[in-house]
């Protein structure tokens, strides 16, 4: 097991794990974000971590890659994994939709951060 991961708040067991952005404690099934339990919870609840496919930070203006192809509503072929995507910004969207960009040749939309990396 790993010595940096802190023990379960709810029954402080010892053996828990990460899983994603998560720590879970296998005992008693508790799941929470190890940023949270922090001396400066406070300061960053109400900003939002966004990661891209890879675990990276994303911040507003980065340039990302598209990982795979994206199916587009009402466009007759999709976005293809490789396409670059400049300047993006990080919002609070719906269904994980967290970048709002525009894309040469489609124009502004929304993509969720697990399709994309940073470049």
């Amino acid at each position: 097991m790993n010595e940096n991961l802190p023990p379960c708040p709810k029954c402080s067991c010892e053996y828990t794990y990460e899983m994603n952005a998560l720590v879970v404690c296998p005992e008693c099934g508790h799941e929470w974000v190890p940023a949270e339990e922090g001396a400066g919870g406070s300061a960053d609840a109400g900003e939002q971590v966004v990661k891209d496919a890879v675990g990276n930070v994303l911040s507003d203006g980065d340039t990302v890659t598209v990982v795979k192809a994206l199916k587009v509503k009402g466009s007759p072929s999709g976005i293809k994994a490789g396409t670059k995507v400049r300047n993006i910004r990080l919002i609070d969207g719906v269904d994980g939709h967290d970048i709002d960009c525009k894309i040469d040749g489609f124009g502004a939309m929304q993509l969720k951060s697990s399709v994309v990396k940073k470049a």
